[in-house]
Order: C-alpha cells, then structure tokens, then sequence
C-alpha cells in the first residue's frame, strides 16, 4: 500500500433530501476524491440534487427489490475499472466526522490484517425522542477487534471484492454477513475510539420504532438460518431471546391461563423484572428506565419479524423491505 491510499466513498440513500447532501458535503470535506451515490428509487430530487454536488450518479434498476446491500454493490462495482485502495461506505442520513478518514486509513495502513475498521456512530437529534437515544445507545459499541461492522465503515476495497461484496438478497443484517465471511476468508474487523458519523435515525413514532425492530428480528433469523452450521453461532443468541421473550412467553401463559392463572401470571410478572433488571445496571437512571422498557417491548417486534422470516421462507416468498422511515 502507499503511503497516501488511494480512496473513495459510496453513498447509498432514498428520498434523504437535505440529509444526503449533508452527507455528500461531508465526504468532500474529508477529501475523498471519489464520490460515488447510488439512489434506490428516490422521487424526492435526491439524484439530482447528489450529481449536482459532483458525485457519480447509480441508479438502481427496478426491475429487481431494492436493498441496501445491492446499493453497496453496485457502488463497488462502479469503482471496479480502476478501484480504489480503501472505500468508505456511509448512508446518506449521515454526516462524517472531520478527523475519521484520517485516523481510520492510518490505522488500515498500519494492519494488514484488517479488512475493516469502524468508529463511533452517534445519533444526530438524541433528544428528539427516547427512540432516537436508544439508537445512540445501540451505536456505542465495545472498542477492539470484533464480528461486525455497521452500515458506515472504511474498507479495504480488495478484500470486499475477494469474499463477493454484500449479498444482495439480504433486506437487512447485510452487514454482519459480509463480515462473517471476511473473518472466515482470515480477516479482521475492528472498531476505534474515534468519532465517525453523526446519524439522523428521525424516530419519532412507536410504529417506527416498531418496524424497525421487526427489521433486526428478521435479520436475526435469515442471518442465523442461513450460517446455522457454521461454529461461529451467528444471531443464535439473537434470535432465540427475541423468540423466547416475544411469542414464546406469551403463548405459554395464554396456553396455562384457563387451568393456572397463578402460573401465568408468574410468567407474566417475567416482563417487568426484566424492565428492572436492565434498569439496574444503569443505577435507575431516567435514560436506563426508558431503554430497558423499549428493549424489552422491541423483542414482541423482533419476534414478529423472525416468525415472519421463517414464514416467507417455507412458503419460499421474498419478504419486501422492512422501512422505518
């Protein structure tokens, strides 16, 4: 590798409106030189507007579903006549942080055993709403090599390229895919203490905060049926709690109701011990209270969207895109 690699960025979006262009603007300013956008089905101007900006226009064919995962690929395969050494993927309802390619490409530089790094992700608009500040929570993972990266990440383009990309097929949890296949090809993924984007999840409505947790049950579910041979045990842990927690549990107090109401209610009670349990380990706090009420409420979500999955797939239907927004 060179000392300066040579880089490129992929925007994915649809209907971002002033949020891509936040997005694109940012990219410049971190002296990307290589700006790719690709747009599935935006009718709100966003493809004009980002070829306007400067970027390399895609747009997504409609004659197959629109997926994020299909967007990253077809961005890559846009770079692919002279690609680059290092590509940074980002949706276009973020904003990259002025000091992340820097100290994300020297840290690439510096490993090459790393396939990818990724940073502190933090949610534009926390105190919009208490769905807004559970994605931040959500965003702040451990710091160190791990299994998965998120949608917004700095890659080297080569080893993206050698394991097939993303899969296409997938609606969700494409990312935790392409990284368990690049830890299989021998690769490792790492996430810095770096700030790396500001996101706008803009939940501000149950019933987006709903769909979008049915979306990570159903990403639990495809992703651990499809790798459910594999040692690494991917979403198992995952996907059994949110059956357990939302249909398992219920269905079995509604089945021991008539003949033990005493029993079902104990099982029942299972739900705000949980709340408890999970505010605790926080001291009580009004943030910790919240978060361990809408984790536990987004396992009936996740739940339906792992039933849902499985339901697809012995009928041997495609499921459509679960959006939030």
């Amino acid at each position: 590798m060179t000392t300066r690699p040579t880089l490129a960025a992929i925007a994915i979006g649809r209907n971002e409106g002033k949020r891509l262009l936040a997005c694109l603007d940012s990219l410049a300013r971190a002296g990307i030189p290589r700006i790719v956008y690709v747009d599935s089905g935006s009718s709100d101007g966003s493809a004009e507007a980002a070829a306007a900006r400067g970027a390399s226009l895609v747009r997504l064919a409609t004659d197959r579903p629109f997926t994020a995962a299909r967007a990253r690929n077809e961005g890559l395969a846009a770079l692919a006549e002279a690609p680059p050494e290092m590509v940074q993927l980002i949706d276009g309802d973020c904003v990259l942080a002025p000091t992340w390619i820097e100290t994300a490409t020297t840290r690439l530089m510096a490993d090459p055993n790393l396939a990818i790094v990724c940073g502190r992700r933090r949610e534009r608009h926390p105190e919009t709403s208490a769905y807004n500040r559970l994605c931040d929570r959500e965003w702040n993972t451990p710091i160190g090599i791990t299994t998965a990266c998120g949608g917004d990440a700095l890659a080297r383009y080569d080893a993206l390229a050698a394991v097939g990309g993303f899969d296409a097929s997938l609606i969700a949890g494409e990312e935790p895919d392409l990284c368990l296949r690049l830890r299989r090809a021998g690769w490792q993924i790492e996430r810095l203490d770096a700030e790396m984007v500001l996101h706008d999840a803009a939940i501000t409505r149950f019933s987006q905060f709903w769909r979008r947790a049915r979306r990570a049950g159903h990403a639990f579910a495809e992703g651990h049926w499809r790798h459910r041979h594999g040692p690494e045990g991917h979403y198992r842990r995952e996907t059994r709690r949110a059956l357990l927690w939302g249909a398992a549990l219920p269905l079995l107090s509604l089945l021991v109701l008539p003949v033990h109401p005493g029993i079902a209610a104990a099982l029942l009670a299972a739900y705000p011990v949980q709340i408890l349990r999970l505010a605790a380990r926080e001291g009580f706090s009004r943030p910790a209270r919240e978060a361990a009420l809408l984790l536990t409420l987004a396992k009936f979500a996740e739940a339906q969207g792992a039933i849902g999955y499985h339901l697809a797939r012995l009928r041997n239907r495609r499921m459509g895109l679960i959006e939030y927004k």
